[in-house]
C-alpha cells in the first residue's frame, strides 16, 4: 500500500505522537475492505505508539476511526485517505494523540467554546484539492467537542450514496444527514457558521481598531502583495479578506510564477500568507466589505469601509484588490443545478461523473484544459465554445483533438441547463448560424467562461469600466482620493498571478507615496 519513501516519512512523523492511539476498523469481505485493512496494519507497523483493532462498528463498511487509547473515535475515515487527503490522515493521528494544531489560540478557543453536539460527515473525491481543509478543519473541531464526530467519505468507496444523496460536487458537507454547505470551506468559515454569534462578536472586535495608514481590500496575489510591501514601510497596515488567497485557491497547476517551476493553487496561497504574516499586518479574514466612502466625503477625513456585520474601519489610504471570480452561463436552470451537475472545477468534480457524459463550456484554455482532464475519466466530453473557432494554446489544441471520448462544438450559444428535478439531464444549445436548438444529453456541465471582476459594492464609489473593472491610472490611482486599486479587479490588461502580485507592489509604493506627499507619515 505505502511505498518506502512515504513509509520512513510517516515514521517521522508518528514519532511526534502525544499518546498512545489505536486505528479501529469496521471491514467486511470486500476487496476495499482489504486495502483498508492494509493501510492500518501499516500504520500500526510504524510505531509503538499505534496499535490496530479490526472489531470497530461503523454504518460506513470499510471505515476507520482514530482514539486515543482507552477512548471512543470521534474522527473517522470512510475508504482510503490517499492522494490530497494524506495530509489529512496523518494530522488526525498527531492531532487525537494531543498534538498541537497550529491554529491560532484565538480561534482554538472558539473551536472549543462551541459545544457542538454533531455528527459530521463530508464527502470527498481524493484529487479534489479544496477537500482537504474541510475535513481537516471538521476532525479539528470533533477532537475539542466531545459530543461531535467527523467522518471523511471516499465518493469513489460510496457509490451507492453519493448517488442516492445526488452528490455532484465536492466537498460536500452536512451535519446530522443535513447539507450545510459545499465547496472550499476553511476552519475560520466552518466555526463561523456553526458559531451563531460570530458576526455581532467580530464586528464589536473590529470597530475597536484603530484607524490604518494603508488598509487592503482583498487577500489574493495583488492583496497579499500590497499589504507585505506597505508594511516593509513601517506603516501601519491591515488587510480585509474573505479569504486569504482568492480565486488562487481554485486554481489548480501554477507553472509560470518565476522561480515556482511548479505549484498548485492551495499551496501557493498558503505561501503568501505565510509571507505576509512574517510582517505587522493586521490580517483581518472572512470580512465581507458593504461599502466605501472616500476620504472627501467622510466626516472623518478618511476612507471609510463598511464591513457587511455592520463594523466600520478607517483609513488615511485604501488598496483595492478584491479580484474575480468565475463568470455564470446565466440562462435558466443553472443557478437550480448548480452543485447538482452544474460545476466550475473540474479537478474537484470531475471524478463524481466518471463513466458519464459531460460539457465543458468555453474554448479559451481553462476551457480546454478542463475537457482534456475530464476525458481521462468520464465517458465523454462535449466542449461549446461561442466563437467560431477555440482561443486555447495551440498546444492545448492538439491535445484535445488527439483524444477518442472529445467532440468540439463551434458557433454555439449555451440556452438552458435542462434537469429532472434533481440532477442535470441535458444541455440545450443554439446553433449561432443556423439558429437551430440542440439538446445534448448528459450528467454534468463544467463552465469555464472567464471572470468577473469583484466589484459589485464599488458602484457609485469609484469609476468602473463597462465590464465592471475600476479604472486605474498607471500609479494604481482610482478617481477618487487615497483609494487605489490592484489586480484582476482593474483595467490593467491580461489577469495572470504574477501581474497581480506586481500590480500590488506598485500600488502599494504609491499609498505610501500618497502618504508621504500628504504629510500623513
Amino acid at each position: 500500500m505505502l511505498d518506502q519513501n512515504i513509509k520512513a516519512q510517516l515514521k517521522s512523523y508518528l514519532e511526534r505522537l502525544e499518546s498512545p492511539i489505536e486505528i479501529i476498523a469496521a471491514l467486511d469481505d470486500s476487496d476495499k475492505s482489504a486495502q483498508v485493512k492494509e493501510l492500518v496494519t501499516e500504520i500500526a507497523e510504524l510505531s509503538d505508539q499505534v496499535s490496530a483493532r479490526f472489531d470497530g462498528q461503523h454504518k460506513r463498511t470499510p471505515s476507520f476511526g482514530i482514539a486515543k487509547v482507552g477512548e471512543q473515535p470521534r474522527v473517522f475515515f470512510a475508504g482510503l485517505p490517499m492522494g490530497h487527503e494524506f495530509t489529512s490522515l496523518i494530522l488526525a493521528l498527531l492531532q487525537v494523540s494531543g498534538y498541537a494544531a497550529k491554529v491560532s489560540d484565538e480561534v482554538l478557543e472558539q473551536i472549543k467554546g462551541l459545544n457542538v453536539s454533531a455528527d459530521f460527515d463530508v464527502f470527498v473525491s481524493l484529487s479534489c484539492h479544496n477537500c482537504p481543509d474541510v475535513v481537516q478543519a471538521l476532525n479539528l473541531i470533533a477532537i475539542h467537542n466531545p459530543n461531535a464526530t467527523a467522518t471523511m467519505i471516499d465518493g469513489a468507496f460510496f457509490q451507492d450514496e453519493v448517488e442516492q444523496r445526488k452528490i455532484m460536487a465536492v466537498p460536500m458537507l452536512f451535519k446530522d444527514d443535513q447539507h450545510i454547505g459545499q465547496g472550499r470551506m476553511t476552519l475560520e468559515e466552518i466555526v463561523a457558521q456553526l458559531d451563531s454569534d460570530s458576526a455581532s462578536k467580530d464586528a464589536e472586535r473590529l470597530n475597536a481598531k484603530e484607524a490604518f495608514d494603508v488598509l487592503v481590500i482583498g487577500g489574493g496575489p495583488a492583496g497579499a502583495t500590497t499589504a507585505m510591501y506597505a508594511a516593509r514601510k513601517g506603516i501601519r497596515t491591515g488587510i480585509v479578506s474573505e479569504r486569504f488567497g482568492g480565486q488562487v485557491m481554485d486554481t489548480m497547476d501554477i507553472e509560470n510564477f518565476t522561480s515556482v517551476q511548479k505549484t498548485q493553487g492551495p499551496t501557493f496561497a498558503a505561501d503568501f500568507e505565510a509571507h505576509v504574516r512574517q510582517y505587522d499586518v493586521d490580517i483581518m479574514n472572512l470580512q465581507k466589505v458593504k461599502s466605501l466612502v472616500g476620504a472627501d466625503q467622510s466626516a472623518t477625513g478618511m476612507v471609510e469601509v463598511e464591513l457587511e456585520n455592520g463594523a466600520k474601519l478607517q483609513s488615511k489610504t485604501v488598496v483595492l484588490s478584491t479580484g474575480a471570480r468565475w463568470r455564470e452561463m446565466n440562462v435558466p436552470g443553472e443557478k437550480e443545478y448548480k452543485t447538482r451537475g452544474v460545476a466550475y472545477c473540474p479537478h474537484c468534480d470531475g471524478p463524481l461523473f466518471k463513466g458519464k457524459r459531460v460539457a465543458v463550456i468555453g474554448g479559451g484554455n481553462s476551457g480546454v484544459e478542463a475537457a482534456i482532464d475530464l476525458a481521462g475519466i468520464v465517458e465523454h466530453v462535449t466542449l461549446i465554445e461561442f466563437d467560431t473557432k477555440l482561443r486555447a494554446d495551440q498546444v492545448l489544441q492538439n491535445k484535445l483533438n488527439s483524444l477518442p471520448n472529445t467532440q468540439v462544438i463551434l458557433n454555439a450559444l449555451s440556452t438552458e441547463v435542462v434537469g429532472d428535478g434533481s440532477q442535470v439531464t441535458a444541455l440545450v444549445y443554439k446553433d449561432r448560424g443556423t439558429e437551430q436548438l440542440h439538446t445534448i444529453e448528459l450528467a454534468g456541465i463544467f463552465v469555464q467562461i472567464g471572470l468577473l471582476p469583484n466589484t459589485d459594492f464599488l458602484k457609485g464609489s469609484v469609476e468602473l469600466s463597462n465590464r465592471g473593472e475600476i479604472v486605474v491610472n498607471d500609479r494604481n490611482e482610482t478617481n477618487v482620493k487615497g483609494v487605489f486599486a490592484a489586480g484582476d479587479c482593474t483595467t490593467v490588461p491580461y489577469k495572470q498571478i504574477i501581474i497581480a502580485a506586481g500590480d500590488g507592489a506598485k500600488a502599494a509604493l504609491s499609498a505610501f507615496d500618497y502618504l508621504i506627499r500628504s504629510s500623513d507619515v
